[in-house]
Parts: structure tokens; sequence; C-alpha cells
């Protein structure tokens, strides 16, 4: 991986995901074994609603997002949020995304190569990965946040 912390996104990815976002929140099933969603979360400086596609993954019966680019802004946005709302067609959810420690991310990281095959290839792509192996994922613990989603009482 390049750089100490950023990685430069591709020029296509805000595109893309604006795509994904009209997508979703049409409940059109943009994978066939992912369950893509939209979080929405208040902008930390505006306060304005800010939109993006990740795929939450279950593991332990725990569901978990990992951040596939190292100093994004919704992950800046997220760790500013009490709560956000994930939206899929007309069903919306408000959670608590609880940011994990670098040793608590290890094995949920192990998990996202088998879970969201797409988020590696896109992450190859883009140069944050090279091979997208379950040891080079680990690798990346403190570097790739990942968040534990609760429920919101």
């Amino acid at each position: 991986m390049t750089g100490p912390e950023r990685i430069r996104t591709p020029w296509w990815l805000k595109h893309a995901n604006k795509v994904f976002v009209v997508l979703l929140r049409l409940g059109v099933p943009v994978s066939r074994h992912e369950s893509p969603v939209v979080l929405t979360v208040p902008g930390r400086k505006t306060g304005k609603p800010r939109s993006t596609p990740v795929t939450p993954m279950r593991v332990d019966g725990k569901r978990y997002v990992v951040n596939g680019y190292p100093g994004a802004e919704w992950v800046r946005n997220v760790r500013a949020a009490e709560r956000v709302t994930f939206t899929q067609g007309r069903r919306s959810e408000p959670v608590r995304m609880v940011e994990l420690s670098a040793e608590e991310a290890r094995p949920i990281l192990r998990e996202f190569p088998t879970q969201v095959s797409t988020g590696v290839d896109i992450m190859k792509r883009a140069g944050v990965l090279q091979t997208g192996t379950p040891d080079e994922l680990e690798g990346l613990a403190g570097r790739l946040p990942v968040f534990r989603i609760d429920a919101v009482a």
C-alpha cells in the first residue's frame, strides 16, 4: 500500500457510488452474493446528510463494516456522529457504529475477502491491496477502520 495514510481513490469511484446509492434506495439488487446498503451520516462540519454505499458483513452474529480506503471522509463523519442510518429500498435502520481497536479488527479483516469479494476487487484496482488474501487484510489492522454495527434502542 502506498503512502502513509491516504490512498487516492479511483476517479470513477465517486460517480459509481452515486449510481449505487440511487439503485440501493430504489431497492434494485446490485449484487447476487452481498447486501450493500446506503450509509447516511451527518457531515461533521455542515451537518448535511452524506451518503455512501457500504457492505455490512456478519461475524459471530454481529455486523461489521470495513472501510476500503484509509482517510475516507465517511469514516471521519461516522466517528463524529452519535448514530447513522442504513437504507436499502424502503427499509431504513438507525444504528450506532463503534470503531474497533486494531486487535479487535484483525479477525474481522480476515473474514472480509470471503464475505465482501467485490470490495476486495475494488480495493485491488485502487492499489489498496495487492492480493486480497486474509493475511494481507489482517496486516492492515489499524490502517483500515472497522466498525461494529449496534442497534439503536
